[in-house]
């Protein structure tokens, strides 16, 4: 027999509440909270299902998952009381609405990359509204265009694009397993960058879950809030449930390499030489120097790798290289040539021939502990300083840097077009990777250490007033607030860093979709 609907409701309800820890089930906000739920979303797409508290056998799978530093999964972390693993837009909205109503904190999580682990640990009570099962990806190659969900990776829309063509791609990062929602919210590069811009100089529209449980569209939210998310962190203002990118033409073939170099063997003349030479190649050419401490017969040393892609094939690439960087010695059998989905691969640090169906995998969890900085460089190091740079890896031992060129495409665009400022007068964009295996808060805090003394060493030749910092790469060292209790004069020191004189429109833009600051964190963008 079918019970009546307001029955059947009540049972679930009951079903979900008895099976909660006892501490939840006597608490009567978090009560209220998961009875709202269903009274919020649409009952042609359950919401129980979606949900996970701590008495349900998935819970901690769930919650571990999609964790990628490994400093966020110890006994110690603060848990969420519910993870909320949306499966259509309504349960968002349901998830939004509900917490607001009984006073909890919510985080958004699409690919768990966030450095910081702000986008699934707060210190005060709140709920996971975690993104992964919002994937689909619609590629339209009749306009040149895709929708992708903020749940989808990378790797997933790549494959997803050259399942369509192969001569089309997308401008966005290396790292294969990073969520759509976050990557894009924050700005988001890679080895296109100097041809076709960041990820965010190529999004067209987007749809937001505001603060009142609304979905809006770019000619719904306004120039403004569309403005904002594009680079300014989605987290700020809403939850992104999906964006709409303009594909980039790429050719059928395109080369890439990498060429290492030790210090014995040159690397510091070398990378000198880079920094001349890089911003200022033709926009098709990117090359990343990534140094890295190594143990060679023994001794430890630098190793810096100079990996590259060309959009096209090597017999144009080696006479440009040879002309304008005699110095790296790139040679024919140090060129690959491939299609640009295979070049992702590659890039996504898989041995040359790995199968593209690599682009799908979701690894489980993280096997590193790290911490991560940022730097932008304005004017090239001396010899002297790179010198200095690599004494000081030396003694860190566990890192590595990558170094992004800019130049091209990103010295077009205006500093306020979106809320990335960085564009022209930089260099390269510096990010530094501290990593560790052991577990334990006494080496944790002893490479953290290590970490802060590298980025005070190199203080002499970054950007100054303010020292900037880029927004994906979340550095709480750099300022932060404390959970639901945000300080404009706090905010302001790590905004103007991570969005220069942008920082003053963001505010106004919050100010106006969400003046109670709901939606907040350690580092979101605060109201007047």
């Amino acid at each position: 027999m079918k019970l009546p609907s307001s029955i059947a409701l009540a049972v679930s309800i009951h079903s979900v509440l008895s099976c909660l820890l006892p501490w939840a089930t006597s608490d009567p906000v978090f009560t209220g909270f998961l009875q709202c739920l269903p009274k919020q979303s649409q009952p042609t797409y359950p919401i129980f299902e979606a949900i996970f508290t701590h008495d349900n056998t998935s819970f901690q799978s769930v919650l571990q998952h999609y964790i990628r530093n490994s400093r966020f999964l110890t006994p110690t972390t603060p848990k969420p009381l519910a993870i909320v693993a949306a499966k259509h837009e309504s349960h968002v909205q349901a998830t939004v609405i509900c917490v607001k109503q009984h006073g909890l904190q919510i985080r958004v999580r699409s690919g768990g990359h966030d450095y910081e682990g702000l986008s699934y640990a707060s210190a005060v009570p709140f709920v996971i509204l975690d993104m992964f099962n919002l994937r689909a990806i619609d590629v339209n190659l009749a306009n040149e265009s895709a929708w992708v969900q903020s749940g989808a990776t990378l790797g997933e829309l790549y494959y997803e694009i050259a399942n369509k063509s192969k001569v089309h791609g997308f401008p966005a990062g290396a790292c294969l397993t990073v969520g759509a929602g976050g990557h894009f919210s924050g700005g988001g590069y890679g080895p296109m960058m100097r041809k076709y811009g960041l990820t965010v100089d190529n999004i067209e529209d987007a749809k937001l879950v505001n603060v009142n449980g609304t979905i809006l569209d770019r000619k719904s939210m306004g120039d403004d809030l569309f403005w904002a998310i594009r680079g300014g962190g989605g987290a700020s203002f809403g939850v992104i449930l999906s964006w709409k990118i303009k594909l980039a033409p790429v050719p059928a073939k395109v080369t890439v390499f990498n060429v290492e170099r030790t210090l014995e063997q040159g690397a510091t003349d070398v990378a000198y030489k880079w920094q001349y030479v890089a911003p200022k190649l033709p926009d098709d050419v990117f090359i990343r120097a990534q140094p890295l401490v190594i143990s060679n017969k023994g001794k430890k040393t630098v190793k810096v790798s100079f990996i590259g892609l060309f959009l096209g094939q090597s017999d144009k690439l080696l006479p440009l290289m040879n002309e304008s960087f005699p110095e790296l010695g790139l040679q024919q059998k140090d060129c690959v040539q491939m299609s640009w989905i295979e070049s992702t691969v590659f890039w996504g640090n898989y041995p040359v021939g790995t199968p593209i169906n690599v682009l799908l995998e979701r690894p489980n969890g993280s096997g590193f502990f790290f911490k991560v900085k940022s730097d932008y460089i304005k004017e090239p190091i001396p010899k002297q300083g790179l010198e200095f740079l690599w004494q000081m890896m030396l003694e860190v031992e566990k890192v590595m840097l990558q170094w992004n060129p800019y130049g091209g495409r990103m010295s077009q665009f205006s500093e306020s077009d979106t809320p990335f400022p960085h564009r022209a007068g930089n260099l390269f964009l510096i990010h530094y990777w501290i990593h560790w295996s052991e577990e334990g808060s006494e080496i944790a805090n002893k490479y953290i250490d290590l970490s802060r003394k590298l980025y005070e060493g190199m203080a002499p030749f970054v950007s100054k007033s303010p020292r900037e910092a880029f927004q994906n790469y979340r550095d709480l060292d750099i300022g932060a607030n404390l959970p639901n209790k945000t300080s404009f004069q706090t905010a302001e020191v790590f905004g103007r860093k991570y969005f220069r004189c942008n920082f003053d429109r963001l505010v106004r833009v919050k100010t106006a979709v969400d003046p109670q600051n709901f939606f907040n964190h350690e580092q979101s963008i605060p109201p007047l």
